[in-house]
């Protein structure tokens, strides 16, 4: 089971650099020690690597050189929380903006903050092909004009937000 989830997550990565787009504009900067810590999936678009996730949450911690990655969600149809363990590098010159996160090697994907509340509480990240896209919060819920802020401005990046799927929460014990 845990192989099936590593082998999917790695596959799904290896396709965030595939494709022609335009350039994803991010956040000025992102301070890691401030970003660090639990964030709640609020949404997200459809993926192979998240199929039958909910309660999806990830969780960042800076180490020397890179950032660990702990992603859980709840899988419906296993009914039991599955998990995701990686190492997020930042690109060289993104003031932390973009990084490349590693679950498996050698397959690295893209992992771009988008948008980012001042106060570090909501936060939305994206992929360069528009692909893959997460609306994050450091809540389970997110208020109703903060994700509409943020799907208008995803609209305005080229994702198509009619397929974003909204995170059920709270989670099965």
């Amino acid at each position: 089971m845990r192989k099936t989830l590593i082998v999917l997550t790695s596959m799904a990565f290896a396709l965030f650099g595939c494709g022609s787009s335009e350039p994803l504009a991010t956040v000025d900067k992102v301070d890691v020690k401030r970003y660090a810590g639990l964030w709640y999936e609020i949404a997200r678009l459809p993926n192979t690597f998240q199929k039958n996730c909910t309660c999806t949450t990830a969780q960042y911690e800076v180490k020397e050189g890179y950032i660990s990655v702990l992603n859980e969600c709840w899988n419906t149809t296993k009914n039991k929380k599955v998990n995701a363990k990686g190492k997020a590098f930042p690109v060289e010159g993104s003031n932390n903006a973009s990084l490349k996160v590693q679950f498996f090697w050698p397959f690295k994907g893209d992992y771009n903050v988008i948008a980012l509340d001042e106060g570090y509480q909501y936060a939305m990240v994206g992929a360069k092909d528009r692909k893959y896209l997460w609306i994050l919060s450091r809540n389970p819920q997110l208020s109703e004009s903060i994700v509409s802020e943020l799907k208008a401005k995803a609209e305005s990046l080229g994702y198509d937000t009619s397929k974003l799927l909204f995170t059920e929460h709270p989670c099965p014990k």
